[in-house]
């Protein structure tokens, strides 16, 4: 489990009452799939780094199993527990062979090279990458450097997957790779996803959907709960999945349509029952 508790935190670089995050609450339980919304600025990006360990709390505390992020014998631990994906890939890849960059991770964490080549086989599978191993990272397409980046981490045996915007930077292709990486991770490995994101539909994925806004989180829930509240959402200064928007608007010109669908095929079934 992963507890955030009491977290304040600026930036050296910010003024004495700017806050990137303030006052900030929750827990991210085991084999949840969880997404956080919000502008630029509102803390969501801080707020990966920070469970990762790679920015500490001003006040307050991060608990990852139990391993407070402030604690510099544990922070390899807590990495390797918490593994990081970042929104550019070509950032992420350091090897020029596929298997390599996988193998790079449990490298540098001292594991066996026998352990080492069965975990790189193992998340080349997972990633559906196995027939690239022998390949060039760069020259795959975005969602293929992606996937092969999740790979580096799941090499590294983390309990809990953090991605900060990962396909921000795809085609609609790669975004559909990806996406479909993260939800197989999530259902069939039971791993535990924090997915930083912009894209409602990526959002509407996942088991509960967090909003934030100046630091401080001011919607939390299901996806379909949230976002059914349209008004609020639009409010904030934030989509809702296209779906969910018509559905919406029907209803509000007066059809009995549930306002709560996520899904094309729930519109439709709604329409024609």
């Amino acid at each position: 489990m992963i507890k955030i508790e009491n977290v304040f935190f600026k930036y050296e670089t910010s003024e004495e009452s700017n806050y990137i995050i303030e006052d900030l609450n929750f827990e991210i339980k085991e084999g949840e799939f969880v997404a956080v919304l919000g502008h630029n600025g509102s803390g969501k990006s801080t707020l990966a780094k920070l469970i990762n360990g790679l920015v500490l709390p001003v006040t307050g505390d991060i608990l990852v199993d139990g391993m407070n992020t402030k604690n510099e014998e544990d922070i390899w631990n807590i990495r390797s527990r918490a593994g990081m994906v970042f929104q550019n890939p070509d950032n992420q890849l350091v090897a020029t062979v596929v298997e390599e960059d996988v193998a790079f991770g449990p490298e540098n964490l001292g594991v066996p090279s026998k352990e080492i080549r069965e975990r790189v086989d193992l998340s080349l599978e997972a990633v559906g990458m196995s027939n690239y191993r022998k390949s060039s990272p760069h020259m795959l397409s975005g969602g293929q450097k992606q996937r092969v980046a999740i790979a580096g981490i799941l090499a590294m045996s983390p309990e809990y997957i953090i991605l900060d915007e990962p396909t921000a930077m795809l085609d609609p292709t790669g975004r559909k790779e990806v996406m479909d990486t993260i939800q197989k991770l999530n259902k069939e490995q039971n791993k535990t996803i924090i997915l930083i994101t912009h894209y409602m539909d990526e959002a509407a994925l996942s088991d509960r959907l967090v909003i934030m806004e100046k630091g401080k989180i001011i919607l939390e829930g299901k996806p379909r709960e949230v976002f059914s509240n349209v008004d609020k959402v639009k409010e904030i200064g934030l989509d809702v999945p296209q779906v969910t928007e018509l559905a919406f608007e029907l209803n509000r010109d007066g059809f009995e349509i549930d306002g709560k669908v996520l899904s094309v095929e729930e519109l439709v079934g709604e329409i024609c029952p």
